[in-house]
């Protein structure tokens, strides 16, 4: 029980001192780890007999990785980011279409898509968030608002 509380802690004090940048990718780094988790679980349901339980929890990681989507395009400040925002937006509405169709169909392939241009779009923002020190990316939102 103690590590776990710990581990909370830690994740919690992580986030709250973690740069614009940081927590972008943070951000992209649990969608890939849903959308992981998903696609672990739907092999599993190809290869065994179909478990309730197991399209449960394939509902679940895919539309957790939705709801982070949705956050990253609520996220985009079109002022600050002009073209790079709305490219951005389109493609994250694209991402939740294919999201939606994917787990209604359970198409591995799709979700693999997503994943895969998620995970290039978490490389480019570690690497643009390694450039930029964190007191300078509290300051700059880089296209993004992530205050909420």
């Amino acid at each position: 029980m103690a590590y776990k509380n710990a581990s909370s802690t830690y994740k919690e004090t992580k986030v709250r001192t973690a740069g614009q940048g940081q927590l972008i990718v943070m951000l992209y780094d649990e969608a890939v780890k849903q959308l992981t988790k998903a696609l672990e679980l739907l092999t599993l349901d190809n290869n065994d007999k179909k478990d309730p339980a197991r399209i449960e929890l394939i509902n679940k990681a895919v539309m957790k990785a939705e709801e982070i989507i949705t956050e990253l395009t609520v996220s985009l400040d079109f002022e600050q980011g002009g073209e790079i925002s709305k490219n951005l937006f389109s493609l994250y509405t694209w991402f939740n279409r294919e999201l939606v169709e994917a787990n209604i169909s359970h198409d591995t392939g799709r979700i693999q898509a997503v994943k895969d241009m998620l995970s290039d779009l978490r490389n480019t923002w570690s690497t643009i968030a390694s450039k930029i020190p964190a007191e300078q990316q509290n300051r700059e939102a880089v296209g993004l608002n992530i205050a909420g």
